[in-house]
């Protein structure tokens, strides 16, 4: 058996483990940190991310005349999260958020090198319910890669980076308990299947959610509000974040909650070149596409259009009988919109080439992009007209599109757009207009594009499927990061001596800060915050 020692064990090699482990060896803690997967994957799901990041009243904001404050946020969060009555860790890890993630993320991320696009996004910005009243989305400069490649480069750089050890490949399987104190892990190496035991004063899970394993995004479906689970979801997170140490946490009385929560993408694809089994892409959703049920029928009476509410998408497609839908466009439309999320498909940002990517929003579109999925993905189609394009999606489908309905569709939205802003009832094209008059959205929407345009062919069918991402509930703790106890029957409860949780593996802070919705960029920022809270109580330097 293989055996570590160390003051910290850190279980998971994600951003928040990384953050967790700086603060740690540079607070003088000797630190274990093993993950589960090889060291060429260091950084875990972060290093795929787009890369936005929460934040409120930043310089950012206040430089581009974005009127932020902390009240307004907390409104804004409170109303999205809709939060349980009974939830108490999840609100209070809220307003800790809200308060802490511009002097302690965004100022703290600038001070090590960080930049951020000059362009904050507005996201989430709410239906039926309030969402984000500002923009308050701030990409990181270089995306998710950018965030964990410099991380990883500042921990292994540290002055005190000889009281870090890393190891890779080792899972994690139990924690070691002594007089009811967590002193440890026990798990394999991956490969070899040797066993090994770690033991230190504290354990620190940084393991991400559960929505690695498709079974178990199955197993917690919220039926209440999104009935039975779709037939096929793909797997949008990452694919060793299955939940394992939430059910050791359970084992030693730990409290896990809110597994039914889950921040799920509307808009999936099947990955070209899958890394694992079912993995697919996320897509961002154009704006000026047409989004048709399973039979081509268009979703009403509110139609579909993304920045709003991606809950909202989700529980309406998961409403049919049959659980994936279409999005139409043409070229012209695509070529403005549409993008897919994450570092991987967006290298003019990852690799910060600023005035390539600025004219490539201003003026040619993604024509590399558009180009790439017309040739590679099997769920995106072309044709030249809306019959050939019926005939190759119910090639591709398993349930028959219908011409008619998708005929009707175009024909309708066609003739709004006709009418112009003014005179418009649709309710998409008004979301269009209200979302064109902010500067940000306004270079990467369309202004009223028919479907049926002979200058801006060929027609575009997208089938997009319910793609997992990510676990909004999780193993739940108090504002320091321990991890609390399964309330006793008088409800009482008290922290797990020795255990703390972090990042998606506590549902971003208190098991579930953001209740039934995210205000997006609160992932991201919520590993960083957590991690650092949780890093700084330990050391006996809470933030403030």
């Amino acid at each position: 058996m293989q055996s570590y020692q160390a003051d910290v064990i850190i279980v998971g090699g994600g951003i928040a483990g990384i953050v967790a482990a700086y603060e740690l060896i540079e607070g003088g803690k000797k630190v274990l940190l093993l993950d589960r997967d090889k060291a060429t994957s260091f950084g875990g799901l972060a290093k795929w991310a787009f890369g936005g990041m929460f934040f409120v009243d930043s310089k950012l904001q206040r430089k581009r005349g974005i009127q932020d404050n902390i009240e307004l946020a907390k409104r804004d969060w409170f109303a999205f999260a809709e939060f349980e009555e009974n939830e108490y860790w999840g609100k209070e890890w809220a307003n800790q958020y809200i308060h802490l993630c511009t002097p302690h993320g965004y100022d703290w991320m600038k001070k090590r090198g960080f930049s951020f696009f000059p362009v904050v996004n507005w996201v989430e910005r709410g239906l039926e319910v309030q969402g984000n009243s500002v923009p308050r989305f701030h990409m990181v400069w270089g995306t998710g890669w950018e965030l964990t490649q410099r991380m990883i480069k500042l921990l292994r750089n540290h002055p005190k980076a000889h009281n870090l050890s890393l190891k890779f490949g080792h899972r994690v399987a139990d924690f070691v308990v002594e007089n009811e104190r967590v002193k440890g892990v026990i798990g394999n190496l991956e490969k070899e299947q040797t066993p090994f035991e770690a033991q230190g004063d504290l354990v620190i899970v940084a393991t991400g959610g559960i929505n690695g394993s498709i079974e178990k995004v199955k197993q917690y479906w919220d039926q209440k509000h999104f009935g039975e689970a779709p037939k096929t979801i793909l797997n949008g997170a990452h694919p060793m974040a299955i939940g394992d140490l939430h059910e050791a946490t359970q084992r030693v009385s730990g409290n896990v909650v809110n597994l039914e929560k889950q921040w799920n993408y509307a808009a999936g694809i099947a990955h070209p070149n899958p890394r694992y089994p079912g993995h697919g892409l996320s897509l961002v959703p154009s704006k000026s596409a047409l989004w048709l049920n399973y039979r081509g029928e268009r979703f009403g009476p509110t139609p579909l259009i993304t920045a709003y509410d991606t809950r909202f998408l989700v529980e309406r497609i998961c409403q049919e009988p049959v659980k994936y839908s279409w999005q139409l466009m043409n070229r012209k439309i695509a070529l403005k919109e549409f993008a897919i999320s994450g570092s991987e498909s967006n290298p003019l940002m990852r690799d910060k080439k600023f005035l390539q990517f600025i004219w490539q929003t201003l003026v040619s579109g993604n024509k590399k992009l558009v180009k790439k999925v017309m040739e590679e993905c099997e769920d995106v189609l072309v044709a030249y007209s809306l019959e050939e394009l019926v005939e190759k999606m119910n090639a591709l489908a398993e349930h028959p599109v219908e011409l008619k309905l998708v005929k009707e569709a175009v024909a309708r939205y066609d003739q709004q757009i006709a009418l112009g802003p003014d005179k418009t009832t649709d309710r998409q094209l008004q979301l269009i207009t209200k979302a064109r008059e902010y500067r940000g959205d306004k270079v990467r929407t369309c202004n009223f594009q028919p479907i049926l345009d002979s200058k801006a062919m060929p027609l575009i069918a997208v089938r997009e499927f319910i793609l997992s991402r990510k676990s909004l509930g999780g193993i739940q703790t108090n504002l320091q990061g321990r991890v609390m106890s399964q309330p006793d029957p008088m409800r009482n409860q008290h922290p797990i001596p020795g255990l703390f949780a972090i990042g998606e593996a506590a549902g971003f802070g208190g098991g579930g800060m953001h209740g039934k919705r995210s205000l997006e960029g609160t992932f991201l920022g919520g590993c960083l915050i957590s991690a650092r809270v949780t890093a700084k109580a330990i050391l006996g330097d809470p933030l403030h």
